[in-house]
């Protein structure tokens, strides 16, 4: 059985398709975890909702910051941006089934045999992988439950933007949330710079890749996680970015996990460009 980690797709169906006819993908077999961010931008959110959803235990994913954008948007469609390709879902005679399956996606994953941890975003320096898959789950909980509405009223928002034990409410899970769905940047304290996308080198002083923290708690894990389309390549122990551009023109990126970690990358024709962001 070969096991797959595979980058933000965002609605680009055909490239998935591409990426998994080069992998010879046997879903009988093999095993596909995604990296989050399954829809939107892209000009194909239902059909690659429907195909994730589709394959049953084959896959799995975690959450991203546009699955949950979709989930509030179809509580509020106040909420849809000019730019977002959500509406083909919204209108499917299949969303609340697409929908209510996506809610009870996790935030995080966390393999032993393998030894991975999967997330969309980061991890803030003071949480351990307990102290993230605590926090995890408390979002969790909200968003299969009765209340998940309420969630989504509370859910969007930059503060707080450093992590405290004593946070409770909405802004607890709005911080876990951040975390684990849009972390890019921090400073020395792990006070997040949300706002900022640019590659490493392009960020003020005194911000730096949430990984480069050397008093991490979470630096003895094999991270892998999406979100950052500017990262690039890294070499840095344990750290392993997935999220290679498709959207933008860049690969649909996989990593085999099941044997020596091996990269397979097909490239994409790109439908946006930066300035659509």
């Amino acid at each position: 059985m070969a096991v797959y980690a595979i980058g933000d797709i965002q609605g680009c169906y055909r490239e998935l398709q591409h990426l998994l006819d080069f992998l010879h993908f046997e879903p009988t077999q093999d095993r596909l975890w995604f990296a989050g961010d399954l829809v939107n931008r892209g000009p194909n959110s239902l059909e690659t909702l429907r195909f994730v959803r589709g394959l049953g235990d084959a896959a799995l994913t975690v959450l991203g910051n546009h699955d949950l954008h979709l989930l509030a948007a179809a509580d509020d469609p106040a909420r849809i941006k000019k730019r977002d390709t959500l509406h083909p879902i919204l209108d499917a005679h299949d969303r609340d089934e697409l929908l209510k399956w996506l809610r009870q996606q996790p935030l995080l994953h966390h393999d032993t045999q393998l030894g991975f941890t999967l997330v969309h975003a980061g991890l803030p320096p003071q949480w351990d992988l307990a102290q993230a898959q605590t926090c995890a789950q408390e979002v969790e909980s909200v968003l299969r439950s009765d209340t998940h509405a309420d969630y989504f009223a509370h859910m969007y928002g930059d503060e707080p933007n450093i992590w405290s034990d004593d946070l409770h409410g909405w802004a607890r899970l709005r911080f876990i949330t951040n975390c684990l769905t849009r972390l890019r940047y921090c400073d020395s304290d792990g006070r997040m710079a949300l706002a900022l996308k640019g590659a490493p080198g392009s960020q003020p002083a005194g911000l730096q890749p949430w990984f480069t923290l050397p008093h991490r708690r979470s630096r003895e894990l094999k991270i892998l996680f999406g979100h950052w389309s500017t990262l690039g390549l890294r070499d840095d122990p344990g750290i392993y970015p997935l999220d290679s551009g498709c959207i933008w023109g860049g690969q649909l990126t996989a990593l085999r996990l099941d044997t020596n970690p091996r990269w397979l990358r097909v490239p994409c024709a790109g439908i946006r460009t930066p300035r659509d962001t």
